[in-house]
């Protein structure tokens, strides 16, 4: 194939979950693998909480997603706190 010849193969694939109707567009097979795995471990970790525990979870991502320096922050604080104390 030359240099100029039209790569032929993957284009796009589009994602909808059956489950809660979320849609993502790949543009690559390992994109489309990547999303397609995340989107099945966000949903076996939903079913796992109780409302309580869905709203707490979804008010802290949502601050921290919203602010990714306090994300690093966050972690760098907690590994520097000591297994299962209260580092003060």
């Amino acid at each position: 194939m030359s240099a100029k010849s039209p790569v032929r193969g993957w284009d796009q694939a589009d994602f909808r979950c059956g489950r809660c109707g979320a849609q993502h567009t790949a543009h690559t097979e390992a994109d489309y693998l990547k999303v397609v795995g995340a989107h099945g471990d966000a949903h076996a970790v939903w079913d796992r909480l109780n409302p309580i525990e869905r709203d707490g979870i979804t008010s802290i991502l949502r601050t921290v997603l919203s602010a990714p320096e306090l994300a690093v922050e966050l972690l760098a604080l907690a590994d520097r706190q000591p297994a299962g104390g209260e580092g003060r």
